[in-house]
């Protein structure tokens, strides 16, 4: 019978990642380290190995001597690989104790799959053999996700006493909801010494000869019927003295760069972090019931979230139409059945986010999954029918014509609370999201002067996005054979259309109000969110021009991106989550609009300060969101808990080049139309290769001659394609 313990701690005095964290990712498994590669001190809110919302690592720390090592460089090598470089001088071995010489070399290779595997290789570059002591400490506490965040809990399941074998440690949790989770350390070879919680090794080590150590910690759940085995074993057949393994990760990579639309500049910092936004994508794939959908981002949102998912998916299309088609099909099999007050689950509406974690089954939180979101829903039909002009591909239309019947159902029964034609929301569970919109916070629809809306909440981008999924899904009814379906929405589009000018319109600010609220009074903010209704394609041209205007001024473009609010209004805060940040995809979204509206022109500062962002960090990654303040220099001021990598940010790009080059699919008529293309001052050459519209690859470049990008028609695949040019 297993022996129960106390509690690990759970240091929570550190809740946030630092810039200076290692991150790596498959599937559902990720990593946050320190850079020494260890999880210090035990229970550190930043850091561990999670799996499923539950932390399998919460201590993990290699020491030599009991001291950690010096660092020499540490890095991710790939999205799933991690490198640290460390040393030992020869002070311990006779060296000169004022000028100690770095003599013993340690590298740790760390790669994750399925699991987490590790490989610690000594050399000794003194002229003689030495003695040399190591030592890895263990530690698991099976937190919940949420936790860490800082949810409070009136109690913990139990903990069992680890299980310990001459090769192998294993901890062992039961949760509150009854069900068992396991991790454990399996080592290749024996060490010389192995307790709960530490391995020891005493190693002899000769000049010049490296001595390489491996072990693994894995994942993983015992169901009450069975273990869950359910992710793909990424790393292959693992055979004792050789648990790492490369190889298979490096396939998938390939695989998914050949698959990729390549879209490449003159410009070597720009092809370095779209190579990054393009290797994130990847990286942030989750399998979930036969197919892979994109996690929000690292490291408290790798999960699949509605919008999240839907809007990345949008953005990649110009690279692959694979994640669209599996985003779809994915949130159709989740589409709301029942109406469920804790839940927020009501018939026909998509998800907002999913959780597995023990917070989750035992129902302390709604996230099983949680349908709180306004906006998933006729996002899910702008996907179809963008997903449609893409592939051409009917079959999986006709499949989920009757979710998007559904989901029109909810619209218009759900969405619309008050009968009025407009989508609104007001929370059903005590723990569910106060906001239900992109800006989710609490704070994330305010009154200029800081104040909260009583709701129901009507937001302005949600109109919008409802109005353009009526139009599109009206196409689409109508190829479908469905004509009266298709001119009724296409009425009620126009009416909303209507109906948005005239209660959001504000003359004298020259933009939309962020929102009504519960009295159907504006809410007079002037931010980011109004921006998107030209996406949507909503406004007149002259609203248009007026926006644009507003958008590119010191009040809302900070030189780096669009604020999220203007820096007019007493509640504006750069370093807020969402009244005064910048967020690229928010960014993007406007930039997309801007060109639709056919001012590709004024979208080209954004597509130029988003590439500034990327290009001044190291890693030339998009993070989740920057402060908003105004650009004086060569990098902005991060935001300190930003998600890196996140999905919609690593899109942006994709998006933006999207809007830049005007390529407008439409795969069923076998036609592709480029609209007045516009390169940025920055980029003078862009090559665009194996871009997929129904059956068709198509290669092409684009290039800047002065104010005018000329496009030349490189190649076509596949089936015969219709191209139309039309310049600026």
């Amino acid at each position: 019978m297993r022996e129960a313990v106390g509690y690990p701690e759970i240091a929570c005095a550190h809740q946030t990642k630092n810039d200076d964290t290692l991150i790596a990712k498959h599937d559902r498994l990720f990593l946050l380290m320190d850079p020494h590669g260890d999880i210090t001190p035990p229970g550190h809110c930043g850091l561990g190995l999670f799996e499923e919302d539950t932390r399998m690592l919460s201590h993990y720390a290699l020491r030599f001597f009991g001291e950690p090592a010096a660092l020499l460089s540490s890095r991710a090598t790939s999205a799933y690989a991690l490198r640290v470089d460390m040393a030992i001088t020869d002070q311990r071995y006779g060296g000169d104790s004022w000028d100690p010489t770095n003599s013993i070399h340690i590298s740790r290779d760390i790669v994750i799959g399925s699991r987490l595997a590790e490989r610690v290789t000594l050399t000794n570059f003194l002229s003689r053999p030495i003695e040399l002591w190591m030592e890895l400490s263990v530690g698991c506490d099976f937190a919940d996700i949420f936790e860490l965040r800082g949810w409070k809990r009136p109690s913990r399941g139990q903990y069992f006493r680890p299980t310990v074998t001459a090769d192998s440690l294993d901890f062992s949790y039961r949760g509150t909801d009854g069900e068992t989770i396991r991790s454990g350390t399996h080592f290749a070879a024996a060490p010389d010494s192995l307790v709960t919680g530490r391995a020891r090794w005493h190693l002899h080590l000769d000049p010049g000869e490296p001595q390489a150590i491996e072990w693994q910690v894995v994942p993983h759940r015992v169901l009450a019927e069975e273990e869950s085995a359910q992710h793909s074993d990424a790393g292959g057949t693992v055979e004792r003295g050789r648990m790492i393994n490369r190889e298979p990760m490096r396939k998938i990579y390939r695989a998914w760069k050949e698959e990729c639309t390549s879209w490449s500049t003159d410009v070597a910092e720009f092809n370095n972090s779209l190579d990054q936004a393009r290797t994130d994508l990847r990286a942030l794939h989750v399998g979930m019931d036969g197919v892979e959908v994109l996690a929000a981002g690292i490291p408290w949102f790798s999960t699949i979230f509605g919008r999240d998912a839907i809007l990345a998916s949008l953005q990649a299309l110009v690279l692959s139409p694979r994640m669209a088609q599996q985003t779809l099909e994915y949130l159709a099999r989740h589409q709301g059945e029942e109406e469920d007050p804790f839940t927020e689950e009501q018939p026909g509406k998509i998800m907002h986010e999913l959780r597995r974690g023990e917070l989750a089954r035992a129902r302390e939180i709604p996230h099983l999954p949680y349908y709180g979101t306004i906006d998933a829903t006729p996002l899910w039909l702008i996907l179809l029918h963008e997903t449609w002009r893409w592939t051409g591909d009917q079959d999986l239309a006709r499949r989920l014509l009757p979710h998007a019947d559904r989901a029109l159902t909810w619209i218009d029964r759900y969405g619309d609370m008050d009968g009025d034609g407009l989508v609104e929301y007001r929370r059903s569970s005590e723990k569910g999201l106060v906001n239900q919109g992109w800006k989710d916070s609490g704070d994330g629809v305010p009154f200029p002067d800081g104040r909260i809306p009583e709701g129901p909440i009507a937001l302005v981008e949600v109109q919008g996005y409802v109005h353009d999924a009526k139009i599109r899904m009206a196409q689409l009814y109508r190829a479908m054979g469905r004509k009266d379906r298709a001119e009724e929405l296409v009425r009620e589009a126009e009416q909303l259309r209507v109906a948005i000018i005239d209660r959001f319109w504000m003359e004298e600010a020259g933009t939309f109000a962020l929102a009504l609220d519960g009295e159907k009074n504006q809410v007079p903010s002037i931010t980011s969110n109004a921006a998107h209704l030209l996406w949507s394609r909503v406004p007149t041209r002259e609203q248009a021009e007026r926006m644009a205007a507003l958008l590119l001024s010191d009040e809302m473009f900070s030189g780096w991106g669009i604020r999220t609010l203007s820096r007019r209004h007493r509640v504006y805060n750069p370093m807020s989550y969402h009244n005064g940040s910048v967020w690229p995809h928010d960014s993007a979204i406007v930039g997309f609009g801007l060109a639709l509206a056919g001012r590709t022109e004024d979208m080209l500062p954004i597509l130029t300060g988003m590439h500034d962002v990327a290009a001044s960090l190291d890693d030339h990654r998009l993070p989740e969101l920057i402060c908003g303040m105004r650009r004086r220099g060569p990098a902005p001021v991060q935001y300190p808990v930003s998600c890196s990598p996140q999905a919609w940010a690593a899109g942006a790009f994709f998006m933006l080049l999207h809007a830049a080059t005007g390529i407008l699919p439409d795969a069923p008529a076998r036609h592709l139309h480029i609209r007045e293309p516009r390169l940025p001052k920055f980029i003078r050459e862009l090559s665009v290769s194996g871009l997929r519209v129904g059956d068709s690859r198509i290669s092409m470049e684009f290039c800047r001659e002065d104010d005018r990008t000329v496009v030349k028609l490189l190649e076509v695949e596949g089936s015969p394609l219709h191209v139309t040019v039309e310049l600026g």
